[in-house]
């Protein structure tokens, strides 16, 4: 287990949400879950890597039975993974970067829960 410091500035929480995340010079379109979740930002593995520090619009839907988080984000971090030998995957850290604050008081509300019951 990795013993160094959290870095980072809130709380994530394992948190299964279906997100759409789309490099904005490009044309794909990735789908997966998030790995884990905070208010500012999300881990998720991808397919592919869509390069440190590009620009993406993220579609998050929290499972809620609210509607989707829609928000723009930067790619703060690329890990290729090489669990799976027969396709690449790279676990990638999305920041948000114009996160509504309605959006992240829902967010927080989720991570709050989680936490509370661990």
């Amino acid at each position: 287990m990795w013993g160094g410091i959290n870095r980072r500035k809130f709380p994530r929480a394992s948190y299964p949400c279906v997100v759409t995340v789309n490099r904005k010079d490009q044309q794909d379109t990735l789908s997966t879950q998030t790995e884990n979740i905070g208010i500012g930002g999300i881990c998720v593995i991808l397919p592919k890597d869509l390069g440190i520090f590009a620009p993406v619009e993220i579609r998050l839907d929290l499972l809620d039975g609210q509607p989707a988080i829609e928000c723009d984000g930067t790619v703060a971090w690329v890990i290729a993974s090489k669990e799976d030998k027969k396709s690449e995957s790279f676990d990638t850290g999305l920041e948000f970067t114009n996160l509504k604050r309605k959006d992240a008081i829902r967010i927080d509300s989720i991570i709050e829960k989680i936490v509370d019951t661990q």
